[in-house]
């Protein structure tokens, strides 16, 4: 595995990752999906002590739909998200599979809030499916 570096749209935070993802996943919950601009999340989850942050940023805590906290740090000169961390796995890192602008990374392993999927988003085969 090679070090990957995550990074905001100018570049001011970055986020470099020397160990492979611990999962990958699309999230179609509604707040995800005003996070992105698009119609679903995709990130990658990874062990916290394999990630080296650099650069300043901004924090903003969002309560989930089961009261969980999730604190997104952003960059305050660009506003994209480079990575969060969720209550509960302190020990993980979580950061959106586009900050890496690396088409060949991984792809995800499992699917959660389909409920809320737009009928015309297809998803990769055997994936695992979390309503």
């Amino acid at each position: 595995m090679s070090t990957r570096i995550a990074a905001c749209s100018c570049g001011q935070l970055t986020a470099t990752i020397v160990e492979g993802p611990i999962r990958v996943s699309i999230c179609h919950c509604l707040a995800c999906q005003r996070r992105t601009g698009s119609v679903f999340g995709v990130q990658a989850r990874f062990n916290k002590a394999s990630v080296t942050i650099q650069g300043q940023s901004r924090q903003y805590v969002r309560i989930g739909d089961e009261g969980g906290k999730a604190t997104f740090s952003f960059c305050p000169n660009c506003g994209a998200t480079v990575h969060y961390e969720i209550e509960g796995r302190e020990d993980s890192m979580t950061i959106p599979v586009g900050a890496f602008a690396e088409p060949s990374f991984p792809e995800p392993t499992f699917s959660v809030y389909e409920e809320r999927k737009h009928a015309w988003v297809g998803l990769p085969l055997g994936i695992e499916h979390m309503a």
